[in-house]
């Protein structure tokens, strides 16, 4: 068990003692005024691969049940998930697996936050769909005043579409995968983002030494 880093960043606050989580919801919003686009008619698609990180047969499978409306679940993405990519993706020794789960903390952007990222996987790959989702959880303040232009933006700076990625959260396009996700968290008793799961063990804290500690009991 490795705990030289892990123990500095307890001992010094970098933890996060995290064990509340967003819970309810909250009105929808309009998400301001949307970029001039000109797009067609999308096809509803029912399925795509599951957004991944770390080797297919690592010892430890890390899930995380998130919604893109939820502050809790900024704080995890933006705080807390790239000390566990540094320590444990990047060396191989966990498979990292995100699934929608909104529960709707905000009507609109926690679907539309969600399909967007989904359009953007479905045009790149798994490592732009996690640089997109920790984008949007960075510029979640914006969402209910910009979603729109916001989604179309961040796809833009990674060379992906705008107006089909907005166009994919007014039509839906993706809503199908993302109440699958949904689904699955609500069969498993979740009630609460962020909820993250450890080989089949749903913690009580999102906080990284939470984490970090099933992890380590693992390997």
């Amino acid at each position: 068990m490795r705990t030289s880093r892990r123990a500095l960043l307890a001992a010094t606050g970098g933890a996060l003692a995290a064990t509340a989580g967003c819970l309810g919801s909250l009105p929808g919003s309009s998400g301001g005024s949307k970029p001039s686009c000109d797009v067609g008619e999308q096809q509803t698609v029912q399925q795509l691969p599951r957004p991944a990180l770390g080797p297919d047969d690592a010892s430890v499978t890390v899930d995380a049940y998130e919604d893109f409306a939820c502050p809790h679940c900024a704080t995890y993405s933006t705080e807390v998930f790239p000390k566990i990519r540094e320590d444990y993706i990047s060396s191989g020794d966990i498979r990292y697996r995100f699934f929608d789960f909104p529960l709707p903390v905000n009507e609109q952007w926690s679907w539309g936050g969600a399909i967007a990222a989904r359009a953007v996987q479905d045009r790149t790959d798994a490592e732009t769909f996690f640089d997109y989702a920790h984008a949007i959880f960075e510029n979640q303040d914006k969402l209910t005043s910009s979603g729109y232009q916001l989604v179309h933006d961040l796809a833009e700076d990674r060379s992906v579409n705008g107006c089909q990625v907005m166009a994919a959260v007014e039509q839906d396009t993706y809503r199908p995968v993302v109440e699958a996700d949904r689904q699955r968290a609500v069969d498993k008793g979740y009630s609460s983002t962020p909820t993250v799961v450890v080989d089949g063990q749903a913690l009580d804290s999102y906080g990284y030494d939470a984490v970090s500690s099933a992890i380590d009991s693992k390997l």
